[in-house]
């Protein structure tokens, strides 16, 4: 599932960032800051209108996604309790 499609509060859990093209800056950026296999991840909040930009939470830290840029990230949706 790409993270631009997780339903919002639900935890997951980074898979991969893949690259749109070769050499894809916004990809390399996002491994940067974090979004790596095995992070605990989630969407806080949907802009919107199409739900863009969207509030994700990484670890701690939260980031201001464009739908386009949270589509490179793969996640795993984690089962709730």
């Amino acid at each position: 599932m790409r993270l631009s499609e997780l339903p919002k509060g639900a935890p997951a859990m980074v898979q991969d960032v893949e690259d749109a093209h070769p050499a894809d800056p916004i990809a390399q950026r996002l491994r940067d800051l974090g979004f790596v296999s095995g992070e605990p991840v989630r969407i806080v909040a949907r802009g919107p209108l199409g739900g863009d930009p969207l509030l994700v939470q990484i670890g701690s830290t939260r980031f201001a996604l464009r739908r386009s840029e949270a589509a490179r990230v793969t996640v795993r949706q984690e089962a709730t309790a």
